[in-house]
């Protein structure tokens, strides 16, 4: 099976800074592309920042210049540096990965991470 684990959530203040982590892990072939989405109570699920196996990345408006995402393909890791966090970034972050599997049908499907709470103060 493959499975992604999410680290790094917490409460912080306003202004201040958080790094998130998800370590994709299992029977494993092929990581493409990584990213994080988050999604509030009534809210749809939105994407924050995705990042391609060539590094290549892709960021929400929202977030752009206040997060960086990152990636350790040696590991299957990726990385979310938040900065100059808002109240309005509270939410829960998931994880998300394009694994090809090392299983049969060894087709490319998208797993998610359970989610890790950000909760910013004002």
């Amino acid at each position: 099976q493959v499975q992604l684990v999410e680290t790094g959530g917490g409460l912080v203040q306003a202004g201040g800074s958080l790094r998130l982590s998800c370590a994709a892990s299992g029977m494993i072939l092929r990581v493409d592309t990584m990213g994080w989405y988050r999604q509030s109570p009534g809210d749809e699920r939105e994407l924050v920042a995705v990042i391609s196996a060539d590094g290549s990345t892709n960021y929400g408006n929202a977030v752009k210049g206040r997060f960086t995402i990152s990636r350790d393909n040696a590991k299957n890791t990726v990385y979310l540096q938040m900065n100059s966090l808002r109240p309005e970034d509270t939410s829960v972050y998931y994880c998300n990965a394009d694994v090809q599997p090392g299983f049969p049908p060894w087709v490319i499907n998208a797993y998610w991470g359970q989610g890790t709470q950000v909760t910013v103060s004002s």
